[in-house]
């Protein structure tokens, strides 16, 4: 099994492995027989290879050759979190360039978001999940806060709009897709205005789905203020806009809320879905400076 999930999801611990104590206390001590044969003791680290790779039968499943190599494997947002976080920036003429790998944060944004930052020693956040060593980087401490719903927040918000029907129409025949439209629409109703402000008098609280991160309280409920009788298709792009940005600011209570523990973060990392639209990723850069 791979440590990556058993540390972050199985109370595995890197160094003394299982707590005994803890599976019988909670009526689970039949788990402990033969040394936890019923729920893996072979534990490797993240990429490391697996037996001998593929097993004829599976080889022949999958049109492999037998003995391809098989790796340990990585929660889905730790694989991305990983990937980004040790990109190399060199010559890309960025102020991270000369930084450790520890002053960044992941941020995988996609039908929820986690935010994942790394430590040379152990940081207990408030809210955020952590910290476990070498669960996303071999010999890195990680703290992994998140968002319930993003992606979802704003499909949610956008799709049931009553101005939904007429953005797809609109989008459908401009041969754009109802995001790349709505961003377009902003641009012409800003005039001369930062975008960001077309919103000063529309605001979003984002815990549709509760609050994962740092206030880790998952009654918490969604709220838009500002609304007005107006139901078009400005109003749609504009409360997509609230939206955006009401993520992009729970990203940053998030991070201030890390460096307050004890991270240096000065650069994020953002990769998944929602780093594919250009106003997200400008919302968070303008908003979490």
């Amino acid at each position: 099994r791979s440590l990556c999930p058993l540390v972050c999801k199985w109370t595995y611990s890197p160094d003394k492995g299982w707590d005994d104590s803890f599976w019988k206390v909670i009526g689970l001590e039949d788990l402990v027989a033969d040394k936890y044969e019923k729920i893996g003791n072979q534990v490797l680290s993240p990429g490391a290879s697996v037996g001998n790779g593929l097993t004829p039968e599976a080889a022949k499943d999958l049109g492999l050759a037998e003995g391809t190599a098989v790796a340990a494997s990585l929660i889905d947002a730790h694989a991305g979190g990983l990937g980004v976080i040790g990109a190399d920036v060199k010559g890309h003429n960025l102020p991270c360039e000369n930084q450790p790998v520890t002053s960044r944060l992941a941020v995988i944004c996609g039908t929820s978001s986690c935010h994942m930052g790394i430590s040379d020693a152990p940081i207990f956040v408030p809210g955020v999940w952590g910290p476990y060593y070498s669960a996303m980087v071999p010999g890195f401490w990680l703290n992994e806060g998140g968002q319930s719903a993003t992606g979802k927040l704003i499909d949610h918000v956008v799709r049931g709009h009553v101005a939904f029907p007429e953005l797809q129409a609109k989008a459908a025949a401009s041969a754009q897709n109802i995001y790349t439209y709505l961003n377009s629409h902003l641009d012409l109703i800003k005039k001369s205005l930062p975008v960001g402000f077309l919103t000063v008098d529309l605001h979003v609280w984002p815990d549709f789905h509760g609050n994962r991160s740092p206030l880790a309280d998952l009654t918490l409920k969604g709220m838009v203020v500002g609304l007005t009788l107006y139901q078009g298709l400005d109003e749609l792009a504009l409360i997509y806009l609230a939206t955006i940005q009401a993520i992009a600011l729970g990203t940053r209570h998030i991070l201030e809320t890390m460096q307050s523990a004890g991270h240096h973060i000065s650069t994020l990392f953002l990769c998944g879905g929602l780093s594919k639209n250009p106003l997200f990723v400008e919302m968070h850069a303008d908003i979490t400076g």
